[in-house]
Parts: C-alpha cells; sequence; structure tokens
C-alpha cells in the first residue's frame, strides 16, 4: 500500500516539474507584459517537434539532448520574432485585445506544424543514459522521471537567482511590482518585453522538448496543456515563480492520486477518482480562488495608470441607427425567397452566434467583467433543450427548460465570479465552465456522454427550414433587443457607473458586486437562448458546446467588433462565422487563414470593426 502510494507520489512529482517548466515562462510573460498568452501551449509543442526533428536525424545522446537546446533555443527565436513583429504593436491596445492576437498565433502554429510535420502522432526516442527504470519498495519507477524531479528543482534553483542576484531579475521584478515606475526610472521598457518573452518562450520549449520520452508530438498537445498551465500560473499566483511551483505539484499529485485511488466505495457509493482528472486542476483552481482571491502567492494586479479611464458612452439610438436596424431586419426575413439552403444554414448559425457573442459583450462591456467560459451557459442551454425534447416536451417548455437551465447555473456561478476581478475572475468562470462539461461528457446515463444527443430536431410545424429559419431570426432579434434596453436601462447606467467609478457608486448607494452579479445572469440566460436555438438548428448536442474553444470562439466575435460598442458582437459574429466557413472550405490550411486574418483586423482596427469605424467617424465629424 504504502509502495503505491510512494510510487504516485513520485509520478505525480515527475509530471509538476514538466508542467513547472512551462508554466513558470509564461508567469514571467504575465507578470511583466500583462499578456495573457494562448500560444505558449503552440510554442510548447513546437518544442517537442523540433526535438523531435534534431533527436531523430541525428541520433544518440547528441541527437536528444542536442535537440533539447537547439528546440528551447527555435522556441526562443519564434517567440522573439512574434513579440518584434505582433505583440510590440499592439502593447496599449485593450489586454483582451492582446489575447486575441496569441489566440490567432495559436492557430497559425498549428498549422504550420501540419504542413512540416504531417497529421499523425511522431514517437521520439527515449533519453539515452535514462532508459532504465530503479527498484522502489518493489516497484519499478522510470530512472527519466527521476531527472525530471530533479530538472524541475534545479530550474526553479536557477531562476531564483536570476530573479534575485542579476541586473536583469531585479528589472524583472521591478517591472511586475509597478511597470510604469520602472519606466519612469528610465528602464527600456519594449527592450524588457522582449527578452522576457524571448526568456518565457525558451521555457515553454525547453519543457516540450524534456517531454517527448514521456508523450508523442502531436497537433492536439497545444489546447491540451495550456488549460493546465492557465490554471497552474493562476493557482500559484500571476506572475510568482515559487508559486508556479506549488501549484504545479499541488495540481499534479492531486492528478496521481486520483488515478491511483480508481473506484473506492464510500457509505454504500462507489465513487470513480480516476475520472476527476478530467476536472481536478479546475476543481482546485476554483478552491483556491474563492478562498484566496490572488492565488497562493499572488498580490493584487498592479495594471497601467492610464488604463483606468472611463468608457465610451453609449448614446441611445437614433433614427439612423433603427432605420438601419429595420433595414436589416427586412433583409433577413426576406433572405429565404432569394438564396437556397445552405445559405439559410449559415444564416442560422450567424444569427444564434450574434446573440451569443452579444450576450458575452454585456458581461465584458457594460459589465465590465472578464469571462474564459460562457460557453459553459450556451451548452447548458442546449442540453437543458435537449434534455426536455427527450422528454416528451414541447417546444416552447424545452427552450424554458433550457433557458432555465442556464440562468440557473449562471446565478450560481455569478454569485462566486463576481467576488473576483480581471483575470482571476476570468480564470473562475474557466473552472466552472470546465466543470460543467466534466460533467456533462461523464454522465453517460442523462447527457449520452461523449457521445452527446441526438435526435432533437423542432416540431413538425418547424420543420420547414423557411419556418425555422423565422423562428431563429424572430427569437435571435428578441433577444438582442433586450441586450440593448438593458445597456440603457437604469440597471444598464448604475452597472456602467460601477464598472468606471466603483468607489463613487458605493458611495451612492449602489452595489457593484450586486449589480455585475444581475447583469452577469442576464447574459447567461441570452447565451442559453442562444444554446437552445443551436441545438434545434444541429438536431445533436455533444460536449463540444460547453469546451474551452466555443468560449474563445465568442471572445474572439466581441473583440473583432469591439467591445463597448452594441453592434460590436453582432458584426463580430458574422465576421468571424462566414471567415471559418469560407476559409474551411476553400484550403486545408484555413486555420492559419483564419489566424492571419484575424492578426490583420487586430492591427489595423485596434478597438475592434465597429469601435474602429466610430472613432474614426467621430473624428471626421469632429473637423
Amino acid at each position: 500500500m504504502f509502495a503505491s502510494f510512494l510510487l504516485q507520489t513520485l509520478n505525480g512529482l515527475a509530471s509538476a516539474s514538466s508542467l513547472f517548466l512551462v508554466a513558470v515562462g509564461l508567469s514571467l510573460i504575465f507578470g511583466v507584459t500583462r499578456i495573457v498568452n494562448f500560444a505558449h501551449g503552440s510554442l510548447y509543442m513546437l518544442g517537442v517537434y523540433v526535438a523531435y526533428s534534431v533527436a531523430t536525424h541525428v541520433g544518440g545522446a547528441l541527437g536528444f539532448w542536442g535537440g533539447v537546446v537547439v528546440a528551447g533555443l527555435a522556441v526562443a527565436l519564434i517567440g522573439l520574432i512574434a513579440e518584434l513583429l505582433i505583440l510590440r504593436r499592439i502593447y496599449d491596445a485593450p489586454e483582451l485585445l492582446q489575447l486575441i492576437a496569441t489566440f490567432a498565433l495559436v492557430l497559425i502554429i498549428k498549422d504550420a506544424a501540419l504542413l512540416i510535420w504531417g497529421p499523425e502522432d511522431l514517437l521520439g526516442p527515449r533519453a539515452p543514459g535514462f532508459t532504465g527504470a530503479i527498484d522502489i519498495l518493489g516497484k519499478a519507477f522510470p530512472t527519466y522521471d527521476l531527472l525530471l524531479i530533479a530538472l524541475g528543482v534545479l530550474m526553479l534553483f536557477a531562476l531564483t537567482m536570476l530573479l534575485k542576484k542579476t541586473r536583469f531579475g531585479l528589472l524583472l521584478r521591478a517591472a511586475t511590482q509597478d511597470r510604469e515606475m520602472s519606466d519612469a526610472l528610465g528602464v527600456n521598457q519594449k527592450l524588457l518585453f522582449t527578452a522576457v518573452f524571448a526568456l518565457g518562450s525558451f521555457l515553454a520549449g525547453i519543457g516540450g522538448a524534456l517531454q517527448l520520452p514521456r508523450e508523442p508530438a502531436n497537433l492536439a498537445m497545444d489546447l491540451t496543456i495550456i488549460a493546465d498551465v492557465f490554471v497552474v500560473v493562476v493557482v500559484g499566483g500571476l506572475g510568482s515563480s515559487p508559486g508556479a511551483f506549488v501549484a504545479a505539484i499541488i495540481i499534479s499529485l492531486v492528478k496521481a492520486y486520483c488515478i491511483g485511488a480508481g473506484d473506492v466505495t464510500l457509505f454504500g457509493v462507489e465513487f470513480a477518482f480516476s475520472k476527476l482528472t478530467l476536472v481536478a486542476e479546475f476543481v482546485v483552481m476554483a478552491l483556491v480562488l474563492v478562498f484566496k482571491p490572488h492565488g497562493l502567492f499572488g498580490k493584487p494586479i498592479t495594471h497601467a495608470r492610464t488604463a483606468a479611464v472611463i468608457g465610451p458612452l453609449l448614446r441611445p439610438l437614433g433614427r439612423g441607427a433603427w432605420l438601419a436596424a429595420a433595414l436589416l431586419a427586412c433583409f433577413m426575413g426576406l433572405l429565404p425567397l432569394a438564396t437556397g439552403d445552405y445559405a439559410l444554414v449559415l444564416a442560422v448559425d450567424m444569427m444564434v452566434f450574434a446573440l451569443f457573442a452579444a450576450s458575452l459583450g454585456l458581461v465584458i462591456g457594460p459589465g465590465g467583467m472578464g469571462s474564459f467560459g460562457h460557453a459553459a451557459y450556451f451548452g447548458l442551454g442546449a442540453y437543458g433543450a435537449a434534455l426536455a425534447v427527450k422528454a416528451g416536451l414541447g417546444f416552447f417548455a424545452a427552450m424554458a427548460g433550457g433557458v432555465l437551465l442556464a440562468g440557473g447555473a449562471a446565478l450560481v456561478f455569478g454569485w462566486f465570479s463576481v467576488r473576483l476581478s480581471g483575470t482571476y475572475m476570468a480564470m473562475l468562470t474557466l473552472a466552472f465552465a470546465q466543470i460543467t462539461w466534466s460533467i456533462v461528457f461523464q454522465w453517460d446515463a442523462v447527457t449520452g456522454g461523449s457521445n452527446g444527443l441526438v435526435g432533437v430536431w423542432p416540431p413538425e410545424w418547424l420543420s420547414d427550414r423557411t419556418n425555422f429559419y423565422w423562428m431563429v431570426c424572430a427569437v435571435c432579434a428578441a433577444g438582442l433587443l433586450v441586450c440593448v434596453w438593458l445597456v440603457h436601462a437604469p440597471l444598464g447606467y448604475s452597472v456602467r457607473a460601477a464598472r468606471d467609478a466603483p468607489v463613487k457608486a458605493q458611495s451612492i448607494g449602489l452595489s457593484p458586486r450586486r449589480l455585475q452579479w444581475v447583469v452577469f445572469v442576464i447574459a447567461g440566460v441570452l447565451a442559453g437562448l442562444a444554446g437552445v436555438m443551436h441545438a434545434f438548428s444541429k438536431g445533436s448536442i455533444s460536449p463540444d458546446v460547453l469546451s474551452i474553444p466555443r468560449s474563445v470562439d465568442a471572445l474572439v466575435m466581441v473583440l473583432l467588433g469591439g467591445i463597448n460598442t452594441l453592434a460590436g458582437p453582432i458584426v463580430g459574429a458574422v465576421a468571424f462565422t462566414w471567415l471559418q466557413d469560407t476559409l474551411a472550405r476553400s484550403t486545408e490550411y484555413w486555420r492559419a487563414a483564419l489566424g492571419v486574418t484575424i492578426l490583420l483586423i487586430v492591427l489595423l482596427f485596434p478597438r475592434g470593426i465597429v469601435g474602429t469605424l466610430s472613432a474614426f467617424a467621430a473624428r471626421r465629424s469632429a473637423r
């Protein structure tokens, strides 16, 4: 019994070392630049692929260990180029827009890896000199895993010395604590940002290369690792290297012990602890953030002083705007008369995602909150409607069931989430979303598990594609009108006041948390309504509707259109859906094409499409 426990502990520590090597790079990057680098997982993946290429072409000890070094240097060079050509141009843009730029890099790097190395998994060689195992209380344990444990400790020591004993480390710590003051004292911010981004990329490449003997190189590695890395960085505290080390150990040990426990019967109830490995890290993160809002070793994030400005004033829609909306409604209503079935299917997707994006826009814009898990409410709405249909309920009862399920989840999750702010709040919403996804993915008896639910069709009177299209038009239009009403209602003005000046809002009797909670719940209800329409439009539903990529898609839509604009999420949803559909049908490497397009939009329209055009029109009228 003790031998098995010790073995699971050592397995957890080996995994923790691998995870720490990657996570500490992201922690350093965020601490200095304040960029939530979605592409960090892609840099890790490139490290594995580069190490594989060097190890297989050169061979032997030189090929493997040389490949580790080459992978780190190559990935550092790629990170350096990305920072110089892309990120340096948008450091003054909103932080979420920077996140979308790194997401575009994810798409580009994934298709570049597909082009160079192909779609197959590539199994690398074992580490020369560490191919065997040692006996620990009668159990065999790989010597390479012992090496990883030692490397993790050595890397922590080396980084501690770098940060504590060198001028570069002093500048890093100064920029992490107060970036504007270090700039005022003459520190070259651009050079510092470039150096720390290259260092973080180097660590990601090294971490990936060292993982080659334990896991084959594959194209899914980027998204698999980035979720765990985000969790480690947030649990440990943003910008804290020791925090990342401790968090990696905690999360890896929890997962190792869950695997070792297997199925356990307590009080006559069987618990499958092994299934918790899908969500263990997110449960840990949720618990830590609820009781330690800034992570185990983190401090409140010091944002740029110039960022604390009042958001743009959203004026009531004028006659021109209402006329344009009426003309658009007429165009959408008459569309079935001039197009075929495929165009209607695409139009339904655009309207559904426009409502989904608009609901997230309420959270990010007027609410001033962050959310990386908005797909939870979209997916719960879809599953609520699907389960109601399976239970024999009618169309409108199914709609109500989906909306109530999504709204109930938003009510509970939002109560905890609004107690945090910024990146910590966004990550807590991600934790709740992943916990929800895990339940749906594994509850085979109710949700169908990974297979989902099929046969979720609208009633006979909506079986005609045109009739269903008009129903979606009516439902989505009603949802979008609610968004417009909310922004200009007393609640909308109150929550914007709480966003821009929370202390002053409290002094006149407003409760910022309560206002944000109300907006969060309303947004969850609207996302659930969009999910209901999505389920009926597809006829089936799967756990993918609650996954991280779906939440990222919604975030991209909002930011492409413009955050603090009414039309921005709608325009962003239409543009993103059309681009994705068009490019996917045009080329095998559609992700790279979509990523390049997103980068161009981010660089040319730093406030989003609608936001940038509105600012341009305002400058023209002011002349």
